[in-house]
């Protein structure tokens, strides 16, 4: 007879300080507080619940970016999960900072595989052993190598590079605890759900992981998706919603004997309020509110984001403005630093900082017509079309327009200013720093080639600061309308 017990494992992933109710179709939808209240009725309801987030707590938010995660900190502690592993945004603050708010938190933040390169020592604990009415649920944290983006200026900090990588990783870890009784292995990822399938199949079904937990491509599953045996799931993004399994934990031969999952809508019908957070997060947002609440320009109506891999009309217009301010022939505004899928009407400097967080420098430098097609070209590749977090895209600015033919992956036109695109003119181009210290993975171009067509040189210290001057000096902005791009199927 089978010796079984019930577990239920409740998971986010990608909260992003998503931390206030929104009103869709006269309901409201999502926050923390509802969220906590939902958890906290289940921990009522249930004997074994574990409640865990799957990385990127951080950003999204001026209440979040405003106190530099403290405050999401705060509220994390009161939403009191039970186990948490580091995302690529929870570095945005800075190494040091992430480190300092890793003793603020009154949970354990797990990795296994960020570390000190000179000695090869971990920065946090790679797992977290949850005992819970006696069974022994191990969670092991597992992080994309993007992470490294705004902390490789240090140099000293490493990541794994590939997925056989993380794989061995768990491998070393599940070893080191085959002699202990651990009746459920859960592997925390934050590196996007194609990642995990590949890691699903990589792993050797004699390490015992049991499911995986994931997070970043923020994907909506109306089911687990299933690698290898292995159950994968993700909670979308931020606090709309929640994930569920009720699993019954074979402890005899310590593993999953059976299991339900299902994302749970977070709304008035399914999850109470939690007041004590709710006091919490309003002095918050009452602070934010005060000090941003000024209108900084209006706009016809409101400006929309809906995906990064697509040109969009909010997109269009941040490119054009921050050309207009800074003057160059073509800005590359990365798609992914637009955090929200519409500003406007109208638009408070709140409302701006939300959507548009990321507060690195901005470059300047040249590119011939060939090299301008190529990262065109490259950027259209068919990945981008199909999974829009493994490939970064780009808005791009008046003037400039390719009329792009999918099938034969290859531009039929390219013009800037009307005229077609010669491989040897050149053009002065803007662009974010995190973008183009990466510009080299992101659109196939070394800095090397750039630097042969002159040195780039930093033209603001803030790309938020351009956009926002240039709001303020305009009391109303409208949309070209202009398509940038034209793809042909």
């Amino acid at each position: 007879m089978k010796n079984l017990k019930k577990l239920t494992l409740l998971h986010s992933n990608d909260l992003h300080g998503d931390f206030l109710a929104e009103k869709v179709d006269d309901k409201l939808i999502g926050g923390v507080s509802r969220l906590s209240g939902y958890i906290n009725k289940v921990r009522n309801e249930e004997k074994n619940v574990i409640y865990s987030i799957s990385g990127d707590m951080f950003r999204g938010s001026l209440i979040d970016s405003e106190f530099q995660g403290l405050s999401t900190i705060e509220i994390m502690n009161l939403l009191a999960p039970d186990v948490v592993t580091i995302g690529n945004h929870e570095a945005d603050y800075g190494l040091a900072h992430l480190l300092f708010i890793e003793k603020c938190a009154s949970f354990p933040i797990i990795n296994a595989n960020m570390y000190i390169k000179y000695v090869g020592n971990r920065l946090f604990n790679s797992h977290y052993i949850k005992e819970i009415d006696g069974m022994r649920v191990m969670f092991i944290g597992i992080l994309t190598e993007e992470v490294l983006a705004n902390t490789k200026s240090e140099g000293l900090v490493g990541t794994l590079i590939d997925i056989q990588d993380a794989a061995s990783e768990v491998g070393k870890i599940c070893d080191a605890y085959r002699t202990t009784d651990i009746d459920l292995t859960v592997l925390l990822t934050h590196i996007g759900i194609e990642d995990d399938k590949k890691l699903a199949e990589a792993l050797d079904p004699a390490y015992g992981v049991d499911m995986i937990i994931g997070g970043h491509s923020h994907t909506l599953l109306s089911e687990p998706c299933v690698v290898a045996g292995i159950p994968i799931v993700q909670a979308a993004v931020g606090t709309d919603q929640i994930g569920r399994f009720d699993i019954m934990v074979d402890t005899d031969k310590n593993c999953m004997d059976s299991y339900t999952w299902q994302c749970i809508p977070v709304t008035e019908e399914n999850c109470p309020r939690d007041k004590a957070l709710e006091k919490v997060v309003k002095e918050y947002k009452n602070y934010t509110d005060e000090k941003y609440g000024c209108v900084l320009t209006r706009f016809p109506r409101a400006y929309t984001h809906p995906a990064r891999n697509m040109e969009t009309e909010l997109g269009d217009l941040m490119a054009e403005c921050m050309r207009d301010q800074l003057g160059a022939d073509l800005v590359l505004l990365g798609s992914g630093s637009i955090r929200m899928p519409s500003l406007g009407p109208i638009v408070t400097v709140k409302d701006f900082m939300e959507v548009f967080p990321f507060k690195g420098t901005v470059k300047c430098f040249r590119l011939t017509g060939k090299q301008l097609r190529h990262i065109v070209t490259f950027m259209l590749r068919e990945e981008a079309f199909n999974d829009s977090d493994s490939c970064e895209w780009f808005q791009f600015s008046k003037g400039f327009f390719c009329e792009f033919d999918r099938k034969k992956h290859s531009a039929i036109s390219l013009k800037m200013n009307g005229q077609e695109v010669g491989d040897k003119d050149i053009f002065t181009v803007i662009m974010q720093q995190f973008f183009f210290d990466n510009i080299g993975e992101l659109l196939d171009l070394p800095q090397s080639e750039i630097e042969k067509n002159g040195r780039p040189i930093e033209v603001a210290a803030s790309a938020p600061n351009v956009l926002e001057e240039y709001f303020k000096a305009h009391d109303s902005l409208k949309y070209d309308g202009e398509k940038r791009l034209v793809i042909r199927q």
